[in-house]
């Protein structure tokens, strides 16, 4: 789940060589990640890809705004309209041009990309059910959550811990996940209910621990895309029941 794509913040604002091979690097990752979303792997891809375009997006708007702060100069005066038009001065050797360019002709490639993710991902969602296992406690920020891997026939088994992540700007609610084991899925099955009974006995830390079971038919990849899915499915539940 640590893997990365090659499309770094340098590769945008970095621009002192031919731009047109830019542009083949920028196609050809966004390539990669393309057809890794047809193996159904949207993850980390797609996350790194969204924070991308929001860092992108940002740059641009910075640069917009150093504009503003050059020196200008007159360079048209028309004397019927009366107006006088303006043009920046930029310091010799800088490259904002070239970076705007190359960041507003790479938005759209990536935002494509971003849209065959995102469908994918709500795809997973919709055939993901939730089943909340027990009698839920007051206290929900710790518990478990068992998630199937259908590639292997297995369950597997997290503890769940939701910790508050403080920015300069906000806080965020952040979901830690600790693997603690998978059964094997046979013709018998052991019920959710069973198997919390069983992780309370063993691990004896929480006396009626919150406990979420999913459920789904996809034979799609765990790690890449049925797992990370299910923690964000899950985050806006405790989220949601936060609020009530």
């Amino acid at each position: 789940m640590k893997e990365r794509n090659n499309l770094s913040i340098d590769l945008f604002t970095s621009v002192r060589d031919d731009v047109e091979k830019r542009q083949y690097i920028i196609l050809g990752e966004l390539q990669k990640i393309s057809e890794e979303f047809q193996f159904y792997k949207i993850y980390p891809h797609l996350s790194q890809l969204i924070e991308l375009r929001k860092i992108l997006k940002d740059v641009l708007t910075r640069l917009a705004d150093l504009r503003s702060k050059f020196p200008k100069r007159i360079s048209k005066i028309d004397w019927i309209n009366r107006t006088i038009e303006h043009e920046v001065i930029f310091t010799s050797g800088t490259d904002i041009t070239a970076v705007e360019d190359l960041i507003e002709w790479a938005l759209p490639h990536i935002e494509h990309v971003i849209e065959e993710g995102i469908a994918i991902h709500e795809f997973v969602e919709s055939e993901l059910t939730v089943e909340q296992v027990g009698i839920l406690p007051n206290y929900r920020d710790e518990g478990y959550l068992f998630v199937p891997d259908n590639q292997k026939k297995s369950l597997n088994l997290f503890r769940f811990e939701v910790s508050i992540f403080q920015s300069a700007d906000d806080q965020y609610r952040t979901l830690k996940t600790r693997y603690l084991k998978h059964l094997e899925q046979g013709r018998v099955r052991l019920s959710p209910g069973s198997i919390k009974l069983e992780l309370i006995r063993e691990e004896g830390e929480l006396p009626n621990p919150a406990t979420y079971a999913f459920e789904t038919d996809l034979e799609f990849p765990f790690n890449h895309t049925i797992f990370p899915v299910a923690k964000r499915r899950l985050m806006h539940i405790l989220s949601d029941e936060e609020r009530q």
